[in-house]
């Protein structure tokens, strides 16, 4: 008995030191995880900056736009007649005077040959007409003719002439009849869709016409700006043209730069906003009628201001700020007023000074007053990357 009581308390010590053991372990890492929490890793951040610069800064006014065709010309027959020939393709650009439609020509080319025999024949009667006329007056003065017949023969001179003019009429409208005949393009642009096939009878009043042709060079683009602008846009365009830029509806692709032609007489009251129009010469047909674009009006440019990459700018509670990057390598916390935003950079009206590195990437791990570290080969972000 006294033997097994004592492997009874051998076992009960061995118990009790590897609980006390497995509990000493459990403080000194939890502990550990405290001490870690409470006295974080002081590596400075990783940042990207760019410097503050003093440069020229373009005030733009975005808006969306349409593409209007300069001119659009619906081609239509003015005579009736039957379709001998076609010349031109669907989708082809045309040029002014160019061949498109030619209608049968041969009743039109009689009616002018009638027209011609006719001027003959009251010419000769005319000629006729005042041979007699002469001689009924010689006639007269001798006392061998009437008065009566001398009148008659003056009337009769007179009512040819007359018929020779009217003849003569009848010829230039037998001519504008023919040379309708021949239909050529009015302008210089592409053709749409052919709306009637050789062979085919057109009528003059007919409504659905042969052809569209749509003017693209040069071509317009319709776009909106806020009413609130309209005294600035008035302003600028006193000073001269001013420049507009069209993009592709996301505003990722450049279309083509053109300048201001239009401002609406009357502002839109139910949308607030006035209609504008601007001209492009489109060399390369990148606008098209119909199509949907973002405008950039520039309206002034503004000399020698300060201005950063708008990703150093944040948002806080008291405002916009910045992180300036100090000559000893740690992150200032700056409250800056900034004015305009545009083409990635922002204009900067008060807190920063030329010079001075602030922070573009990298603000979740910086700490106003903590260290900061610039990572090599970063890309600076320069004003002339930003602004086209």
């Amino acid at each position: 008995m006294p033997r097994a009581r004592r492997w009874i308390w051998w076992l009960i010590t061995i118990g009790a030191i590897s609980v006390g053991y497995a509990g000493w372990q459990h403080v000194r890492v939890a502990g550990a995880v405290v001490s870690a929490s409470q006295h974080p890793s002081q590596s400075p951040a990783p940042i990207h900056v760019a410097p503050v610069e003093r440069t020229d800064f373009p005030v733009v006014l975005n808006g969306l736009g349409t593409v209007q065709a300069t001119n659009t010309v619906t081609v239509r027959s003015r005579v009736d007649g039957q379709i001998e020939k076609v010349g031109f393709e669907e989708g082809q650009m045309v040029r002014e005077g160019d061949l498109l439609v030619q209608i049968d020509p041969a009743p039109f080319q009689a009616t002018l040959n009638q027209a011609i025999a006719k001027l003959a024949q009251d010419q000769a009667s005319l000629t006729n007409g005042k041979q007699d006329l002469e001689r009924t007056t010689i006639l007269s003065r001798q006392g061998n003719a009437t008065q009566q017949l001398l009148d008659q023969r003056t009337a009769n001179v007179a009512s040819l002439t007359a018929q020779v003019q009217a003849d003569q009429a009848a010829i230039d409208s037998a001519r504008v009849q023919l040379a309708y005949t021949t239909i050529k393009s009015p302008l210089t642009g592409r053709a749409g869709f052919r709306l009637v096939d050789p062979g085919n009878i057109v009528h003059a009043n007919d409504q659905t016409g042969i052809l569209t042709i749509t003017q693209l060079q040069p071509i317009s683009v319709v776009f909106t700006a806020p009413e609130q602008q309209l005294p600035a846009i008035n302003d600028a365009l006193a000073s001269g043209p001013l420049k507009v830029t069209a993009y592709s509806s996301d505003g990722k692709r450049r279309l083509g730069e053109g300048t201001l032609k239009l401002l609406d007489n009357q502002v839109d009251p139910a949308s607030g906003t006035i209609r504008l129009k601007a001209s492009f010469d489109n060399p390369d047909n990148a606008l098209w009628p119909g199509l949907s674009v973002t405008t950039r009006l520039l309206v002034r440019t503004l000399k020698d201001v300060v201005v950063v990459p708008d990703a150093a700018v944040q948002r806080g509670p008291n405002g916009l700020y910045a992180y300036v990057v100090t000559p000893a390598s740690s992150a200032e916390l700056r409250d800056i007023k900034v004015g305009q935003i545009e083409g990635g950079l922002a204009l900067v009206e008060q807190g920063l000074s030329p010079g001075e590195r602030i922070v573009t990437s990298g603000h979740y791990r910086v700490q106003p007053g903590g260290s900061v570290q610039v990572l090599d080969g970063q890309q600076r972000r320069t004003t002339a990357q930003k602004v086209e």
